[in-house]
C-alpha cells in the first residue's frame, strides 16, 4: 500500500493511497460499502456506527441513536463497481469541506483501488497528523474482507 498526506498551505490537505486487492472489483467495490459503512472502525478497533446509502445524493452519517449523529458527507458520484465520491465535512466539525474518491479498476490479479481525500478549510493540526493513520486502516480492512481473510 502507498500512502501520502500533503498539506499545499494550512488550509488544504490531500491524502493518496493505492490499495491492491486481491479479489474482484466486485468483491472490492461491496468491501468498500461494508467498511465505510455498518462495519466502520476507528483505527483501534472501537466500532463507529456508520450509515451510508449507496445511491446519488445518499448520506453518510455517524448514528449515534435517538436521531442524533454527525452527517459526514453526501454521495457525490457512484458507478458500480468503479467509482465512489463522497463530499462534505466528515469527521470535521468545522469549516471544512471534503471530497473523497474510491476509484476501481482492475488489475493483476485482482482490483487496483485510487483513493484520494482532498480537504479545504481550517484544518485542526490533529486531524492533519491522523488523517493518514485513520484512513490506512480503513482500507487495511477493506482489503482483508474482500479477499476474505
Amino acid at each position: 500500500m502507498n500512502a501520502t498526506a500533503q498539506a499545499y498551505d494550512s488550509l488544504t490537505l490531500n491524502v493518496t493511497q493505492e490499495i491492491h486487492v486481491r479479489a474482484s472489483l466486485d468483491a472490492t467495490f461491496a468491501a468498500i460499502l461494508e467498511e465505510i459503512g455498518p462495519h466502520n472502525a476507528m483505527a483501534d478497533g472501537t466500532p463507529m456506527p456508520m450509515k451510508f446509502e449507496p445511491w446519488p445524493g445518499g448520506r453518510w452519517y455517524r448514528d449515534l441513536g435517538n436521531n442524533e449523529g454527525h452527517l459526514w458527507g453526501h454521495v457525490q458520484s457512484i458507478k458500480r463497481p468503479s467509482l465512489v465520491e463522497i463530499t462534505g465535512p466528515l469527521f470535521m466539525s468545522y469549516p471544512a469541506i471534503n471530497n473523497i474518491q474510491y476509484r476501481l479498476s482492475e488489475a493483476d490479479g485482482g482490483t487496483l483501488v485510487k483513493f484520494q481525500h482532498s480537504s479545504l478549510g481550517l484544518i485542526q493540526d490533529i486531524h492533519r497528523k491522523n488523517v493518514s493513520t485513520g484512513w490506512s486502516s480503513l482500507h487495511a480492512r477493506v482489503q482483508a474482507r474482500a479477499e476474505g481473510k
